[in-house]
This record gives structure tokens, C-alpha cells and sequence, in this order.
């Protein structure tokens, strides 16, 4: 196992060839303000950060990650072009696997860059790409903007198009919804009761809902029973999309074919394509880069384009070395009326030299 030593020495190494990409250096406090992290994430954040209670800030996170930081930062200074670099710990909290590190070394680079894109996305992917050279990972990329697409396309009400999308980084509770949806599964006793009417709703109010929101609630549940189901073939294109893993070329191909009969995904695929000319343009093997639609859905709850990871497949036991993709919508969200297109990536250097000293 590396020493801390060793890992910070490699940390402020990787650091370096960022800077000398022309990032900023930055480094955010280690304590964050809890709210912002829980209205982005919700109270399941509480499960996977260290929150603590101060008398004059009110609750505080020990630092889950960098990227909310490093935006907030940006958005505060007018959201101009620019590139930033960091490096120091994360906390996780560990729950159910002891053997995975709740505090570890972080290293980034962000780019806050509205002129090209698909440009941007291409030089946080091959600097990333070139650091981890001569390591035995694989590369894996996808895109969440085309689900989030598909599911904008579908013939249906906005709230079950909202239910969906708010799922789409929980694949088995979307996997559910869209089953229920679809009809494929029955209504439960517990909510055909309540539709027909023969579920008790006098019970004492506990918590913060009033009778108002249980009524809306009520209204919600009736409205979305009266919706007709999504139609078998809505529901098959959808799964065939999620399907799609393949090397890029392939992949593409088989994108297109889709776009075909959903023609509301075709701007994410030609994203996807311009992404890739990016990629070989900086000296990227598009050809053996794998491509799987459901790529970072399960843990990149921020990113709404272009997602990545390198992967270590003979070391199940290790995360994921590096990971990262494009947050536009982050920015919105954390702008104040302010948006500029984002992407960046984090690496940890300590798995590293771990993966290195066994290769």
C-alpha cells in the first residue's frame, strides 16, 4: 500500500500537469455548508457524508467532493471561461464494506468553457487519459443527456416524465417506474385501495405534511391512474437504447439507427458524434473506446451529458480510479441566474500507485 507521503507526492504531481494546462489553482474548505449539498442531493446524502452542527453556520458536511465547491466558486465570480485544478481529501462515509477508505485523496481539473463543447469534453477526457497511461484500466464512456432526452421525447404527462427523470441515476427504481408505466406490473393493494377509496386518510398528522399535501397527493395519485400507460413500443425503445454498449463506432451506429424512430434523441446523438471527431482529434482510439448508455448512472448524480471512468476489471476489489463528465445543469442550478457549460474529471492517485506497485 502507498504511503500517505508517496500519495501526496503523486497527487501534487498530477496537480502540476494541470497547471501547466493553464489552471487555476484552487482549494475549497474541507468544511462545506450541509443545505446546499442536501437540496442538490436530498437527505439520502446524510448517509454517504460526515455531517456535523456548528452554532454560527449551522450544519456542515466534511468535504464529499470538490466539484460543488469549485462551481459555486465560479458561478460567485460571473461564470467566465476558465480552467481549474485541485488537489486534497474526500470523505465517505462506509456503511456496509469496511475495506473501503472513507477519507482519500482527490485530484481535478475543471473546465468552465461555453465556445466548443464537445472540444472541452475531449481535453479533461485525454489529459485524464494521459496521466493514467501504462496502467492496466480501461476506459468506459456514456452520455446521460441521451436518456434524459428519450425520456423528454416519451407520449406521456409531465409528472410521470418527472418521476422518471429524477430517477435516472437510481436505475432500479427507473426500471420500476417504467415497468409501472408501461402496465407491466399491477397497481399494489395498498394504492387501489386508496383510489377506490377505502383507505383510511384521518390518520393523526406525524411530520411535516398538513392535510393539504396528503389531498394533493391524493389528486396526483388519481390523475397518473387515468393516464394511459405507456405504449409497448415507447417502452421497448427505451430499453433498447439502455442496451447500447458497444465500441464508440458501434455504438454510434446503433444510435443512429435508433434516432431514427425517436428522432427527439438525434441532438444528443450528434453530440456523441461530435464528441468523438474531439477525441480523435487529441489523439483518442475511438475505435476500441467502449460507449454504454447506461454509463454513471448509479453514481454521478450531477452530470447530465458526457460521462466517463477508467476502470481497474482484473481489480474488482478497487473503485473507480478516475471518473468525471459535463455538468451544465449544475451551474444553472448553483448560478443564480447565471449557466455556463462545464465538464471536469477527479483522480485518485493513491489507487494509482497501488495499481502500479501490483503491475
Amino acid at each position: 500500500m502507498p504511503t500517505r507521503s508517496e500519495t501526496l507526492a503523486r497527487a501534487a504531481s498530477l496537480r502540476a500537469m494541470f497547471e501547466a494546462q493553464g489552471a487555476a489553482l484552487v482549494e475549497p474548505p474541507i468544511l462545506q455548508p450541509a443545505a446546499t449539498l442536501l437540496e442538490l442531493y436530498g437527505e439520502d446524502m446524510r448517509a454517504r457524508a460526515y455531517v456535523t452542527s456548528d452554532a454560527l453556520r449551522g450544519e456542515q458536511m466534511l468535504r464529499p467532493d470538490f466539484t460543488v465547491p469549485v462551481v459555486q466558486m465560479h458561478m460567485a465570480e460571473g461564470a467566465e471561461p476558465a480552467r481549474y485544478t485541485y488537489a486534497g481529501e474526500v470523505f465517505r462515509r462506509q456503511e456496509e464494506d469496511p475495506d473501503r477508505a472513507n477519507e482519500y485523496i482527490q485530484v481535478g481539473y475543471e473546465v468552465f468553457d461555453p465556445t466548443d463543447p464537445a472540444a472541452a469534453d475531449a481535453e479533461v477526457f485525454a489529459l485524464i487519459a494521459e496521466a493514467l497511461r501504462g496502467l492496466p484500466l480501461r476506459a468506459v464512456t456514456g452520455d446521460i443527456g441521451l436518456l434524459m432526452a428519450a425520456v423528454e421525447g416519451l407520449q406521456t404527462s409531465a409528472r410521470r416524465k418527472h418521476a422518471l427523470m429524477r430517477h435516472i441515476w437510481r436505475p432500479r427504481r427507473f426500471r420500476a417506474l417504467l415497468d409501472r408505466f408501461g402496465g407491466r406490473v399491477p397497481v399494489p393493494p395498498s394504492r387501489a385501495a386508496l383510489l377506490a377509496g377505502k383507505a383510511a386518510t384521518d390518520a393523526p398528522l406525524i411530520g411535516l405534511r398538513s392535510h393539504a399535501d396528503i389531498e394533493d397527493r391524493i389528486a396526483a395519485l388519481h390523475e397518473d391512474a387515468a393516464t394511459p400507460p405507456l405504449s409497448a413500443r415507447e417502452v421497448g425503445q427505451i430499453e433498447a437504447l439502455l442496451d447500447v454498449r458497444e465500441t464508440m463506432p458501434h455504438a454510434l451506429s446503433r444510435l443512429h439507427d435508433l434516432a431514427v424512430d425517436m428522432p427527439y434523441i438525434a441532438p444528443a446523438v450528434a453530440r456523441i458524434a461530435a464528441r468523438e471527431k474531439a477525441l480523435k482529434a487529441r489523439g483518442v482510439e475511438t475505435d476500441s473506446l467502449m460507449f454504454e448508455a447506461s454509463y454513471g448512472r448509479s453514481s454521478m448524480e450531477y452530470y447530465d451529458g458526457f460521462v466517463f471512468g477508467f476502470r481497474a476489471d482484473a481489480r474488482a476489489d478497487l473503485p473507480t480510479v478516475a471518473t468525471g463528465g459535463r455538468y451544465d445543469a449544475l451551474t444553472r442550478q448553483l448560478g443564480q441566474g447565471l449557466a455556463i457549460p462545464a465538464v471536469g474529471g477527479v483522480m485518485r492517485p493513491g489507487l494509482m500507485l497501488e495499481l502500479e506497485g501490483t503491475a
